[in-house]
């Protein structure tokens, strides 16, 4: 009973979790982030994603339980090494999906929508999507861009054009560096590997993730500068550099070829940590302090 109850724990990948902090970006960008009302409705939304990203994970382990099992590392899942059996495994699916959705609601109709359609998508990402070319990584990459929309939604804060194009190529730079480090690791696609992997080149991913961080930084100067305004906040304004820093840090990561586990990366990278702490205090003044 207890080696089951650490797989299922094991299968939900509290680790992934991290991922789901995106849902505060929004409220901290508003200048209400420290309001009671908006911490809750953020935190509903982070378990609500929690909760739904879990049941994910136990819906893909249980579909490609064949293929792990002939895999020499997802071998070890517990679904694929039967601690876990798969009628459990799809019990706590369900348990997990209801209650991301029931979170989700009481959060308002509008977060339960972006919960169902990030359900909905990442479900049919585990039947057939993950094997389509472009259309793999765009369903990827939507699971960040809906994570942030979702802090908007949660607390009724607009979102900006700027800060929905930072969301949209910081997503899609994550997720081609993800590939691309895949297709570096495994160059002849020898083996089991992904079935969309085969419809990229290393040279097609290259220049996805370079376009993307291109736009990324371009995005993040143009909202930090404030061109609609014409307005410049000296600390928004300085932000700029250790944005763009961290952007360069976590590029050096995919050029090497060991960016595909983001999360790894945010845990164990100190100079990245370093960068991404300064940006976030410049930002917190520029925005919670008056000028």
């Amino acid at each position: 009973m207890s080696s089951t109850i650490g797989g299922i724990a094991r299968t939900a990948r509290p680790r992934q979790w991290l991922k789901n902090v995106l849902v505060f970006a929004a409220p901290l960008a508003s200048a209400r982030f420290l309001e009671a009302s908006i911490l809750l409705d953020s935190l509903l939304a982070f378990l609500a994603f929690c909760a739904s990203a879990s049941a994910v994970y136990f819906i893909n382990d249980t579909l490609d339980v064949k293929a792990d099992r002939a895999h020499p590392r997802k071998r070890n899942r517990p679904i694929a090494a039967g601690i876990v059996r798969i009628p459990a495994a799809i019990a706590t699916a369900v348990i997990l999906l209801l209650g991301g959705l029931g979170l989700a609601l009481a959060g308002g109709w509008e977060l339960l929508v972006v919960v169902a359609v990030y359900d909905t998508i990442q479900i049919a990402y585990c039947f057939w999507l993950k094997h389509q070319p472009i259309l793999d990584i765009a369903v990827v990459s939507s699971g960040f861009l809906l994570r942030m929309i979702a802090g908007g939604a949660a607390t009724g804060i607009e979102l900006s054009q700027w800060f929905l194009l930072v969301a949209v190529f910081g997503s899609l730079l994550m997720v081609s560096g993800k590939r691309y480090a895949e297709i570096l690791a495994n160059p002849d696609l020898q083996g089991e590997v992904r079935g969309s992997l085969k419809g990229y080149s290393r040279t097609y991913l290259a220049f996805m993730w370079h376009t993307a961080a291109t736009i990324l930084v371009l995005g993040y100067s143009l909202w930090a500068f404030d061109p609609a305004t014409g307005s410049v906040d000296l600390w928004l304004s300085i932000s700029v550099a250790p944005f763009v820093l961290a952007v360069l840090r976590y590029t050096q990561h995919i050029d090497r070829g060991d960016a595909e586990a983001p999360e790894d990366i945010a845990i164990h990278d100190r100079m990245l940590q370093a960068f991404a702490a300064a940006w976030l205090v410049l930002v917190a003044v520029g925005i919670y302090l008056p000028s």
